[in-house]
C-alpha cells in the first residue's frame, strides 16, 4: 500500500493500461502536453506522443462521435472530457449510437469507449461546470455508470473499465481528486455492481454516493459516540446497481437513508427507495427518507452553492430524525 491521491490512482490504472494495449488512446482538450485540466493524463504524452493523447478542439459531439466509431473498429477510446456538462452536446452521439449499437449490431460490433470526467457542485463553479446528471445515464440502457468515491476505488473500477467491451461513464466528483487513501501498488480490478459496506453499522443504512460518502463516513463516527450505529454503503456504481447489498443491509437495520448530492426527483435515491419498498418492505421499521441537493441551477456564489448541497450537520440531523421514528 502507498497513499495515493484519488487523480494519481486513477492515472496509475490508466498507465498500466496503455503499457500492454496498443488500442487504447485519449482524446481531450488539454490531454497531451498539458496532461489534462486535472492532471488525468500527466506525463503519458512524453511515453505515447499525438497519436495515442490527442489534442482536439472544442467540438464535444465531434470527438465524441469520432471515438464512437474507433470503438467499432476494436480500438479502445478513452474521451476525457474534463465536465460531464460538457459532452451533453454531444447527447445524440451517445444515446442513439454509443448506448445503442451493440443492440442494433446484434453483439457483432462492441462499443470498448470510456467517458470520463468530473461532475458535482464545489469551487464556486457555477452551472455550467457543476452538473451531476448521473441518473439519465443510468436511466438508458447500454451504459455502465461509475462513481467511485476514493482513491482504491478508482483505481480498481477504472482497471475494470479499461478491459470491459461496454460503454462507461467514469465519473468523478471534482472535489474528491485531490483526496488521499490507500492504493496497492499491485495491478488490481473492481467488478461493476459490486457495492461496498464501507462501514458496518446496526441501527441505519445509509446509501452515500460520490462525494456524499466520505461526508456519511464522518457523521457515522461522531454519532457512534452518540451510541447510534449506522452502517454505509457506497454502491461505487450505479449501472449496474448491487441492490442485494442494500437490501441484505436493510434486513438487519430496518431503516434506510440514501444520501446524494444531485436532484431527488427521478433519483438514484428514488430508485433505490422503491426497490426496497417493493423488495424488503417488511423489513423496515421507519418509511424510507433521501437527502438530496435542491433542485435548483447550481449558484455561482459560494454561500448561496453551500445553501442547495447537503452537508455534515443535514446528514446528521436526518439519521436522528429516522432513528427517532
Amino acid at each position: 500500500m502507498r497513499e495515493l491521491t484519488y487523480i494519481d490512482a486513477a492515472r496509475e490504472a490508466l498507465t498500466a493500461a496503455m503499457a500492454v494495449d496498443e488500442t487504447i488512446f485519449v482524446v481531450g482538450e488539454g490531454i497531451g502536453p498539458r496532461g489534462g485540466n486535472f492532471n488525468t493524463t500527466a506525463g503519458l504524452h512524453e511515453l505515447y506522443g499525438d497519436v495515442r493523447l490527442r489534442d482536439t478542439p472544442i467540438v464535444e459531439r465531434g470527438f465524441v462521435g469520432l471515438c464512437a466509431g474507433a470503438a467499432m473498429t476494436g480500438t479502445r477510446p478513452v474521451v476525457d472530457f474534463m465536465f460531464l456538462d460538457f459532452i451533453l452536446d454531444s447527447f445524440g452521439e451517445l444515446v442513439n449510437q454509443i448506448a445503442k449499437m451493440q443492440y442494433m449490431s446484434s453483439g457483432r460490433l462492441k462499443m470498448p469507449i470510456i467517458l470520463r470526467g468530473c461532475i458535482g457542485v464545489g469551487g464556486a463553479a457555477a452551472t455550467h461546470h457543476s452538473g451531476n446528471y448521473y441518473p439519465i445515464f443510468t436511466h438508458l440502457p447500454g451504459f455502465r455508470v461509475v462513481l467511485p468515491s476514493n482513491p482504491h476505488d478508482a483505481k480498481g473500477l477504472f482497471a475494470t473499465a479499461l478491459k470491459g467491451d461496454d460503454p462507461v461513464l467514469f465519473l468523478e466528483h471534482k472535489s474528491l481528486l485531490n483526496s488521499k487513501g490507500d492504493v496497492p501498488a499491485a495491478d488490481y480490478a473492481i467488478p461493476f455492481g459490486q457495492a461496498a459496506v464501507c462501514r458496518p453499522g446496526e441501527h441505519l443504512t445509509a446509501v452515500a454516493l460520490t462525494t456524499m460518502v466520505p461526508l456519511t463516513l464522518m457523521v457515522a463516527d461522531e454519532l457512534a459516540a452518540e451510541g447510534i450505529s449506522v452502517e454505509v454503503i457506497d454502491p461505487r456504481t450505479t449501472a449496474p446497481l448491487d441492490m442485494e447489498t442494500i437490501l441484505a443491509s436493510v434486513h438487519r437495520t430496518g431503516r434506510l437513508l440514501i444520501i446524494d448530492e444531485t436532484f431527488a426527483p427521478c433519483g438514484i435515491g428514488a430508485e433505490v427507495a422503491a426497490q426496497v419498498v417493493d423488495r424488503a418492505f417488511d423489513d423496515l421499521d421507519a418509511p424510507v427518507r433521501r437527502l438530496n441537493g435542491v433542485q435548483v441551477p447550481t449558484p455561482y456564489s459560494a454561500p448561496l452553492e453551500a445553501a442547495v448541497t447537503p452537508k455534515k450537520e443535514d446528514i446528521a440531523r436526518a439519521i436522528r430524525d429516522l432513528i427517532a421514528e
